[in-house]
């Protein structure tokens, strides 16, 4: 990513039952990077602690990256990171863990669900 153009990554930031709050961090912008590049350079270089979830890169599994990206649902790892400010958040409609992770799994495939065959 180069040191030259920067993105200000507004992202949200808490656990189920904690206040809410949003962090910024300044990333290295380059041509064709995605919002999960963004996400795992933080990760990696500025904060060990920012929980997101993805499994594309060693799964082959889709659909684990989805969050808010400026406050619609997308693909952390198809969404275009942009320069200036990107805001990230958690499924709006979807139990939150912590940060960006939510409770993706359907109910009927919960371990222990009264729903679960």
């Amino acid at each position: 990513m180069s040191e030259d153009l920067k993105t200000t990554l507004n992202v949200y930031r808490g656990a189920a039952g904690e206040e809410a709050r949003y962090e910024q961090f300044e990333v290295p912008h380059e041509e064709g990077a995605s919002v999960l590049d963004a996400l795992v350079w933080v990760r990696e270089n500025q904060d060990a602690s920012l929980a997101f979830r993805y499994s594309c890169v060693s799964a082959n599994a889709c659909k684990e990256c989805m969050i808010l990206v400026d406050g619609k649902v997308n693909y952390a790892c198809t969404a275009k990171l942009n320069t200036g400010t990107v805001t990230v958040e958690p499924l709006a409609k979807k139990k939150l863990i912590r940060d960006l992770v939510t409770d993706i799994v359907p109910p009927k495939e919960r371990l222990g669900s009264p729903d679960a065959e």
